[in-house]
């Protein structure tokens, strides 16, 4: 039996990438951090006699902590893995819920990209949406949107699948032999 590269992979598939949303994702867990240590030490800095008001900012520290952690497992074990038929979303719930959809490449009919603006361009994330027949699968806060882009692109014709945004006439679908 053939080693698999991760939990639920068929044994005719083979890894091509497996990405995850940027850093930026994270940024709940960042604001969580800064308010509680924030919260924790303003009782020490309005009475700065009372030297046990420190435990205060102890305490904001710990829970700030906590809430940081809580949002990077979830963001850390959540990720995308792309085989040569499917592309396979690993979503981290809570620090023990876990969710997995299963998309397979030769079902997606079109494909696109986007970056949202100035802090997309600075930091380097944008969101690719994947439309098929059913539904479009939207991912958002993509680390380097467009190499993924293309990874995804590359293995979607490669599996039988459909075409770019970019592909598709302006005019409707008519070309001037059309009309």
């Amino acid at each position: 039996m053939p080693k698999l590269d991760f939990a639920g992979q068929r044994a005719d598939e083979k890894l091509l990438f497996v990405f995850r949303r940027h850093i930026i994702a994270v940024r709940k867990g960042f604001y969580g951090l800064l308010i509680a240590l924030v919260l924790g030490s303003i009782p020490f800095l309005i009475w700065q006699n009372n030297i046990n008001l420190l435990w205060g900012l102890v305490i904001g520290l710990a829970v700030g902590i906590a809430v940081f952690l809580y949002h990077w497992v979830g963001w850390y074990f959540s990720v995308f893995i792309v085989t040569n038929t499917r592309i396979r979303q690993v979503s981290q719930k809570s620090l023990f819920g876990r969710s997995v959809i299963d998309l397979n490449l030769n079902k997606i009919q079109n494909y696109s990209y986007q970056i949202p603006g100035f802090f997309g361009e600075t930091f380097g994330f944008g969101t690719i949406v994947l439309q098929t027949m059913v539904g479009d699968m939207i991912i958002g806060r993509v680390k380097n949107c467009e190499n993924v882009y293309q990874k995804l692109v590359a293995a979607v014709d490669a599996a039988g699948g459909g075409r770019a945004a970019d592909d598709i006439d302006k005019t409707g679908g008519q070309n001037e032999q059309g009309k």
